[in-house]
């Protein structure tokens, strides 16, 4: 089964049973799927932000934060119809059109995610996803005009490490990774002590080449958080390391 099948949230009469608990149901889940995101346990925020659609569906900031997971996860498909079905309640949320704007263009519809974007813009709603997510699609678009947007998503942030990472993200994403690992060490000189950061950084290096010093991202992520994948990228990381090592000799003996 998909996960959009399971993010259906429950009945109108199953949310009408739990009404003497709306609101402290509603936000503890709130809560936990908006700090899951900022964690990138994006598995964790789409199960929480399904919880809050149960007690309100709604609530537009978990409608977004759903499709937002989804696309993280890159299930951009699934993204797409959830977003979708999202619009048919809020069709004019700024923050609803710029997601799908993202999904389309992650799609290869980069005529219509740019008229999605266009009309989360002009809604005058400025808001630094609506600026990240314009990024996301100009990027796909190859336009220069994307590094305009993400400065504008970063300026109305306030130099926010969260919106740091998340364009790092998108540049990663699109294989920009120089620019990518730039925007992670900006987000760690903010907030050294988040383990996902480390770990985005550690990743950047890794497809630059840069061995030695992905190395030390992902081992500075695994001392923050045991239980995250850092373990994983250090074991490719020394696989990595060794290739390295033999063509180094082979390239020696063979020029001998």
């Amino acid at each position: 089964m998909s996960r959009f099948g399971n993010l259906e949230f429950g009945s109108a009469s199953e949310a009408s049973q739990k009404q003497g608990t709306l609101a402290t149901d509603e936000q503890y889940f709130l809560s936990e799927a908006q700090e899951a995101f900022e964690n990138g346990r994006f598995e964790h925020a789409l199960r929480a932000y399904a919880k809050v659609l149960e007690f309100n569906p709604k609530s537009a900031v978990a409608w977004i934060g759903q499709v937002r997971s989804l696309l993280e996860l890159g299930e951009t498909t699934e993204a797409r119809l959830w977003v979708e079905k999202a619009l048919a309640s809020f069709p004019n949320e700024p923050e609803l059109l710029a997601a799908k704007a993202v999904a389309l263009a992650r799609l290869g519809d980069l005529q219509g995610a740019l008229s999605f974007s266009d009309a989360a813009v002009e809604s005058q709603t400025n808001t630094p996803y609506i600026w990240l997510a314009r990024g996301d699609v100009l990027l796909a678009r190859k336009e220069k005009r994307a590094e305009y947007c993400f400065e504008k998503a970063l300026a109305l942030a306030g130099q926010n490490w969260l919106i740091l990472w998340l364009t790092a993200r998108v540049q990663a994403y699109y294989k920009h990774f120089a620019k990518a690992l730039k925007f992670a060490l900006e987000a760690l000189a903010l907030q050294p002590g988040r383990s996902i950061v480390w770990l985005e950084a550690g990743k950047c290096q890794m497809q630059l080449g840069l061995v030695t010093q992905a190395q030390n991202s992902f081992e500075q992520a695994r001392e923050l958080d045991p239980n995250c994948s850092a373990q994983q990228y250090l074991n490719e990381n020394a696989a990595s390391g060794l290739f390295e090592k033999l063509a180094g000799y082979c390239r020696h003996w063979f020029h001998k």
